[in-house]
């Protein structure tokens, strides 16, 4: 059962993380204005607080939570560590390991909430921050593809030469089905416009059909045909992802993958994300209270510096190996999970020397 100490470690904990996050987001929100004024000059008052900051507080949060923890820990920890605080716990006979238990505790509301907000919160809040930033910052949608294959369902192969998303328009399509290797049957089409829910209207089409040597040749002016495919399939920005929650990105990822897409490593590096930052909460902590538990000379300012390179870089090389994962030299699981491999060794490592 939980005691007072460990009451009072967990609201310490939590507190100086409320605090972190009030101090630092202030500071990315002021950046961020000076940013973007030029832009702000031309939205109204009501959308940039409501549509731009309301959403991007959370994202930002979510963003930088490991940061928030890191500094939380380091710097409440090493306060205590100063007071002689710890050292009075440990010799009323509380073990460091029983120490670590509030500290638990306080990760895991941490990352309980930080996966519940990156899951299903922060995503559908993005989508009216995104449309915010397209419409008065820096329009980012893509409404163009080129060179668009996919594979309809088994067997059936589709191609568009160019699609515009402001007409709804693919111009020289064509759909393939084969049995094996055997190709039975090709449509080729002078245009293809999207109507809505896998419903696209043909122009200029051309069917052929082959069965042994003997082909069978249909042309006409209009056809409607349900295709399962949409724009959404091959109409990718960088943004997408974000959009989703868990669920609708773990489904999109496998029908992507199913059609022979090449564009979801954004996407799974994306997914592979939020599970990986939750568990983040869990080693930095350890590797913040291991620091920091010990009362140094010179007061808490060393912990600080350590916590911040250790934090900064944990956090750098998390992007560095996501870019390994996009530029395909590395799968997206391994590359989201290595920082967290390497800094569980550190965490480890520092557990048992701490008590020492």
């Amino acid at each position: 059962m939980l005691k007072k100490i460990d009451y009072y470690i967990i609201k310490k904990f939590l507190g100086t993380y409320i605090f972190a996050i009030i101090l630092i987001i202030s500071i990315a929100v002021v950046f961020d204005i000076n940013e973007k004024l030029d832009s702000f000059m031309q939205a109204p008052l009501k959308a940039i607080v409501f549509d731009y900051y309301l959403n991007f507080i959370p994202y930002f949060i979510n963003l930088f939570s490991q940061l928030f923890t890191f500094i939380a820990v380091i710097f409440f920890t090493s306060k205590l560590a100063d007071n002689s605080e710890i050292i009075a716990m440990l010799s009323s006979g509380i073990s460091f390991k029983r120490l670590m238990v509030p500290y638990m505790i306080s990760a895991a509301i941490i990352a309980g909430v930080t996966f519940l907000l990156n899951s299903y919160v922060i995503p559908p809040a993005s989508v009216t921050r995104i449309e915010f930033l397209n419409k008065y910052v820096d329009n980012k949608k893509v409404d163009y593809a080129s060179n668009v294959q996919l594979q309809v369902s088994p067997g059936v192969i589709a191609y568009i030469n160019r699609y515009d998303d402001r007409t709804k328009t693919g111009y020289r399509f064509s759909m393939e089905k084969f049995e094996g290797k055997t190709l039975r049957s090709k449509l080729t089409a002078e245009s293809v416009r999207y109507d809505s829910a896998y419903h696209w209207i043909i122009r200029n089409y051309t069917i052929r059909d082959f069965n042994g040597l003997r082909e069978e040749f249909r042309q006409g002016k209009v056809i409607d045909s349900i295709i399962t495919i949409e724009p959404a399939d091959f109409l990718i920005s960088r943004y997408d992802a974000e959009l989703m929650n868990t669920t609708q990105l773990r489904e999109y990822i496998k029908r992507q993958k199913e059609r022979g897409a090449s564009n979801v490593k954004p996407f799974e590096i994306e997914y592979e994300t939020r599970f990986a930052s939750t568990i983040a909460a869990f080693i930095l902590t350890s590797i913040g209270m291991s620091l920091s538990s010990r009362k140094v000379k010179g007061g808490m300012g060393m912990n600080i510096g350590i916590g911040l390179i250790l934090s900064f870089s944990y956090i750098l090389f998390s992007t560095i190996s996501s870019s390994f994962a996009v530029s395909g030299s590395m799968s997206p699981r391994l590359a989201v999970w290595i920082p967290n491999i390497i800094y569980i060794i550190i965490a480890i490592y520092l557990y048992t020397k701490a008590p020492k």
